[in-house]
């Protein structure tokens, strides 16, 4: 195990890049000055300049999207951090895996109406899935380590750390935690998929007439081979399906059993197969307002399944005859095999 002593800046980089960052999207400023130094001193890490903290988050939920990485930004403390708010929230919306790092000022000053101080963790936590305020550089390590878990476990989504100038330049030991088994003492989603459910499912598939998959951002998030399983299932049934927004791309839109988008901005053929089917599968998706539109009339002659790693989304907006919580790429599997 390394053990070195660094700042705490220099702390920061080196957990980033155990955590295989590659890339930051920022803006700089006072607060993070100590993390721009040590960006100078290495070549692991790029640093992408943006010209707004807002574009730093959006940039980052791109590249989060189209790699599979978790997308890292850096701003600084006060209006750099409160720029950041709309980026992290459509990240919260769209569970886009995102680690923001925000400078704050020295602790010692915090609550005392500083030069560019904002209560970012308060103002920052309805729209993360979770959020610190590092007081002890003894933590950093530990909590940028957290951080990286939360954001990609369950349903991913934003997690911001707050970084006090201090803790930056204060000195202690890195450890190198990489290898150290990931655990989150107050966050483990328990993903336990019940095969009485699936078979449950594979009845109504079985028996169903007007059978339509709605396929939601939850199969992009779960990765390309999610997509690729649920594609070969789509084809063996023979089902149609359409897509939410969020989930173009999953099923390939020049197949023939592609029928559109759903919804207010979607197809005719995609919304009226909807309405008139006797079993919905929705899979990855939140059956939000844009699609069901006045939900006493929605899909009336539809069974509905929910298939979904955020047992939260299950029930919220239309009740379902049959749920299973998971990841989708294990359960499509285990429906497929």
């Amino acid at each position: 195990m390394t053990n070195i002593k660094c700042n705490g800046a220099e702390i920061v980089l080196r957990s980033l890049s155990d955590q295989g960052v590659k890339i930051i999207f920022g803006y700089p400023g006072g607060a993070t000055l100590p993390i721009y130094d040590e960006l100078f001193k290495q070549k692991k890490i790029k640093h992408i300049l943006v010209r707004h903290e807002q574009g730093a988050v959006h940039a980052a939920e791109g590249y989060a999207r189209s790699s599979g990485r978790i997308g890292v930004v850096c701003v600084t403390s006060g209006p750099g951090a409160t720029n950041c708010v709309t980026g992290l929230a459509d990240a919260y919306m769209d569970s886009i895996p995102i680690v923001c790092l925000t400078g704050q000022v020295p602790t010692k000053l915090i609550g005392n109406d500083a030069f560019q101080e904002a209560d970012t963790t308060g103002i920052t936590r309805p729209v993360t899935k979770h959020n610190y305020l590092v007081q002890n550089v003894k933590d950093l390590e530990k909590i940028i380590k957290e951080a990286f878990y939360v954001a990609k476990t369950g349903r991913p989504g934003p997690v911001l750390i707050d970084l006090p100038k201090d803790i930056l330049n204060e000195k202690y030991k890195y450890f190198s935690l990489k290898k150290k088994k990931e655990k989150h003492p107050n966050y483990n989603p328990i993903l336990n998929t019940s095969q009485n459910n699936i078979k449950k499912v594979v009845s109504l598939m079985m028996n169903a007439k007007k059978p339509i998959f709605y396929c939601g951002g939850g199969v992009i998030n779960s990765g390309q081979e999610a997509s690729e399983i649920l594609t070969k299932l789509i084809r063996k049934t023979k089902f149609p399906c359409t897509n939410t927004l969020m989930g173009l791309g999953c099923f390939p839109a020049i197949d023939k059993q592609f029928i559109g988008m759903l919804g207010m901005h979607g197809t005719y053929e995609a919304n009226l197969a909807m309405h008139d089917s006797d079993l919905i599968i929705a899979v990855g998706a939140r059956f939000d307002d844009r699609v069901t539109g006045n939900l006493s009339k929605f899909s009336p002659y539809a069974k509905k399944v929910h298939i979904d790693i955020d047992p939260s989304s299950i029930n919220k907006n239309v009740k379902v005859d049959v749920a299973i919580i998971g990841d989708v790429k294990k359960i499509i599997n285990s429906i497929f095999l």
